[in-house]
């Protein structure tokens, strides 16, 4: 067993289960900022202020498992300083035009041509207008940034590398993003039936190998 195994009482327990629930970003003006967020349809969790001058103010992001945190006396580093924040989609035109619709100042919908180029400032040399060729996961982007400068980039993914997720955790954030999935599962399993040339009546399982293979980063059924 190795030390990274045992429990903090010895007993090898197993590792403690460590969450990354929220991220801190630095504002100057934090009701410029809990409208800003309230803007996106982002729910707000939490706004407490204290006699001491301490305000802690949370949203998360519809869908999402972590939370973003800005307020006063909660952080020393300069407003608009949080770059590259990541937020993930399965439809990146969608979550772009949610936005925009929303009066959010957002690039339009790239690729990155050079590695690194979506971390570049908007107009930069490497960034491709459109999609990613043939729609390849992990590789359109858009960003945006908040009233200070804090800088967020949106990146589509449809299917993960292998290892990133667990099988017994496979979950979608929105009927939205369950109904995309369901047209992924459905187009290629139109595929699997032409290439064994018969009707495949147990359709149901392969649906669910496809998704939760689609998920987890393994390879899918064929």
């Amino acid at each position: 067993m190795t030390s990274t195994e045992l429990s903090s009482d010895g007993t090898g327990a197993g590792p403690v289960d460590l969450r990354l629930e929220a991220v801190v970003i630095p504002v100057t003006d934090v009701d410029r900022a809990k409208a800003f967020y309230a803007g996106l349809g982002w729910r707000l969790d939490a706004d407490f202020g204290f006699d001491n001058g301490f305000r802690v103010v949370q949203f998360t992001p519809p869908g999402s498992p972590g939370s973003v945190q800005f307020g006063t006396r909660i952080t020393s580093a300069e407003p608009g300083s949080a770059q590259g924040l990541y937020l993930v989609v399965s439809d990146i035109e969608r979550a772009r035009d949610d936005l925009a619709g929303r009066g959010v100042r957002v690039s339009e919908v790239f690729h990155a041509e050079s590695p690194g180029a979506q971390f570049q400032p908007d107009g930069a040399s490497g960034r491709v207008g459109g999609r990613a060729t043939d729609g390849a996961s992990y590789s359109s982007f858009v960003t945006f940034s908040d009233p200070d400068g804090n800088g967020w980039l949106i990146q589509e993914i449809t299917q993960r590398l292998p290892g990133r997720t667990d099988d017994a955790g496979t979950t979608y954030a929105s009927v939205h993003e369950l109904e995309q999935a369901l047209v992924r599962a459905a187009a290629a399993h139109g595929e699997h039936e032409k290439r064994t040339g018969e009707a495949d009546e147990n359709w149901p399982a392969w649906y669910a190998r496809f998704m939760v293979a689609e998920q987890s980063g393994e390879a899918l059924p064929e």
